[in-house]
């Protein structure tokens, strides 16, 4: 199985070989998908095969595919596309003590993780099963040979990342393995919010805070990314944690250009649509204002890479609706994020300026470019790692020296450099320098 896409495209190609009819070094590939605007994903089990896609539809959908004929006709549907969820993984329970055999199926609802059981034969739903709560489902496991058992990896706003078994012999779902260390955890609450962003579509938001919390207003972190399909759905967040721990609230976004609502939630905020993305996060920000959660002078925003580009443009479009900016290996000049890094692979999310109409798109945007001289910007913290080889550093370099000259607010602007580092991963002390940074910034900005 050989499978192709070009940079972050939200595409692929797909080609399948017989290597019993062919030989390895020269295999004779068979086109399962080519040059088609959608993502698929094939699997062999038991001589048939299975093939999750979103090629006509958004939300996904399973299909089976007869080895014999890979024609897009001869797809037929197993688990349709529903337009209430998002077809997110599945798993096979077929060992000799199961009949019939099952399929153990994930999926979002509005970015909460479902599990639910289906007839391997006609993907007829035979009922839900039973989360620890309202969080995400991640990585289903079977045995590749066969059997009764499925491994998933769960977690949520309050629960550590912990995998748990499956059997499908009692449909008995247990902890099979937890992290190393305990985490007290004070009481806290966990829900979700519904809003209408500038178009007048519906967004979510899930909000953190200690269950004994009084009304508001609050010191509040908004955070979101709206980008790459990548859903924020519910993870434990030691950051998050300790921000409410101390009486404050923390604010996730269900923005478009993610993954929640399927592939169209993608491409409305994508390309010309990237604006919708910044239009659902003042919304959000407005919504928690009129609701008394929090109020301008209360409210930080945060985000990193794709995520700094959206604070990035929140801040130079709405610079008085924030008290601070924690704004992480962004990309902020959009006219020339394809000179540097891994920039020309994302022309397929953002646009290129080699094309007149979408030079227009992202200069209509770019952060760095609509810093005004004389507005008065919140405190902002960029923070950047020099062996950033995805995001180049220039990009928070340049507009922080931007917004040190023409700010006429009272909040500091800086610049935290890290050196030895890269766009992600770190060792868990340089994870907790960071955060603790970043937290007390925004802490004194917001006067947690």
């Amino acid at each position: 199985m050989v499978t192709a896409s070009q940079g972050t495209d939200p595409r692929n190609d797909v080609w399948i070989a017989d290597l019993a009819a062919s030989p390895a070094d020269a295999p004779d590939l068979r086109v399962l998908q080519e040059g088609v605007d959608a993502a698929t994903a094939p699997v062999f089990r038991n001589g048939r095969l299975y093939v999750w896609t979103n090629r006509d539809a958004p939300r996904g959908r399973l299909c089976v595919v007869p080895t014999d004929d890979f024609s897009y006709s001869s797809w037929q549907d197993l688990i349709p596309e529903d337009p209430e969820i998002v077809l997110s993984g599945f798993a096979f329970l077929d060992g000799v003590e199961l009949d019939p055999p099952t399929l153990l199926v994930a999926h979002t609802r509005h970015a909460v993780s479902e599990l639910a059981l289906h007839d391997l034969g006609s993907g007829e739903r035979r009922g839900p099963v039973a989360l620890p709560g309202m969080g995400s489902v991640v990585e289903l496991r079977d045995r590749r040979d066969g059997g009764c058992e499925v491994w998933f990896t769960y977690t949520d706003f309050t629960s550590p990342a912990t995998v748990y078994r499956f059997d499908g012999r009692d449909g008995g779902v247990t902890a099979w393995a937890r992290p190393p260390g305990a985490v007290t955890m004070p009481a806290l609450a966990t829900r979700q919010v519904e809003y209408v962003s500038k178009d007048g579509t519906t967004v979510r938001m899930f909000l953190l805070s200690r269950a004994d919390l009084p009304a508001g207003p609050h010191p509040t972190v908004l955070y979101g990314y709206g980008g790459f399909n990548v859903s924020q759905t519910p993870y434990f967040s030691a950051t998050a944690v300790a921000w409410v721990e101390t009486g404050g609230v923390w604010a996730v976004a269900n923005l478009r250009g993610g993954g929640e609502e399927g592939e169209q939630w993608h491409r409305a905020g994508m390309l010309a649509n990237k604006q919708n993305v910044f239009d659902d996060f003042h919304a959000a920000a407005d919504w928690l204002v009129d609701n008394a959660v929090t109020s301008p002078e209360l409210l930080s925003i945060m985000g990193g890479s794709n995520g700094g580009l959206l604070v990035g443009a929140a801040l130079t479009q709405r610079p008085e609706a924030y008290a601070a900016v924690v704004c992480s290996a962004p990309l902020l000049d959009m006219v020339r994020y394809e000179r540097f890094g891994l920039g020309p692979t994302w022309a397929g999310e953002y646009g290129t300026v080699e094309d007149p109409e979408q030079l227009g798109w992202l200069l209509g945007y770019s952060p760095y470019h609509h810093v005004r001289e004389g507005a008065p910007y919140p405190a902002v913290l960029f923070t950047v790692f020099d062996g950033d080889t995805r995001v180049d550093p220039l990009h928070a370099r340049k507009s922080a020296a931007a917004l040190q000259h023409t700010s006429t607010g009272s909040g500091a602007i800086l610049l935290r450099r890290e050196r030895d580092v890269g766009h992600s991963a770190r060792s868990v002390s340089r994870t907790i320098a960071l955060y603790a940074d970043e937290l007390a910034f925004l802490a004194a900005a917001t006067h947690l």
